[in-house]
């Protein structure tokens, strides 16, 4: 019996598509990536450090160990040596300044000082030897040169 002559080429391509068949068989189907988490948030900035504020003022003839004015006042004899007393906090040190004026601007005396970051009571004093003039007085609080609070007051 005679064999039929299968050509070469269509064998080659009859057993190429053979083995595709079994490798697509054995094959998995492509798999989707698995989703990824989302990026973790960055950390929030830092709050930036509250600056330092002015938190009272009160004007009067004497302070305390703490430098709190005893009596608060708007008035004062000739004689007074008169104090400021002067609340801060603030979480960054600055400059305070007290300005004291009398009538139309004048300066009396102008004081600075540094102070530290967080709460403090800094006392300002203004006294004349021979005796205060009468009139009117302002007392102008500076914070890091800039007018943050003003206080007028009176010698009689």
């Amino acid at each position: 019996m005679t064999r039929p002559v299968v050509p070469a080429a269509l064998t080659a391509a009859l057993l190429g598509t053979v083995l595709l068949a079994a490798c697509n068989r054995d094959t998995p189907a492509p798999v989707a990536p698995a989703p990824q988490p989302p990026a973790p948030e960055a950390p929030a900035a830092p709050e930036p450090p509250a600056p330092a504020r002015v938190t009272s003022v009160e004007l009067g003839n004497a302070v305390d160990g703490e430098n709190r004015v005893a009596t608060p006042a708007s008035e004062f004899a000739t004689t007074d040596t008169i104090y400021a007393s002067v609340g801060v906090d603030g979480e960054t040190a600055a400059k305070l300044t007290a300005r004291w004026t009398y009538g139309e601007g004048q300066l009396v005396r102008n004081t600075d000082t540094d102070i530290p970051a967080g709460p403090d009571v800094v006392a300002f004093d203004i006294q004349h030897p021979d005796g205060w003039p009468t009139g009117t007085y302002k007392l102008e609080v500076l914070l890091d040169d800039t007018v943050v609070e003003t206080r007028e007051f009176a010698v009689r």
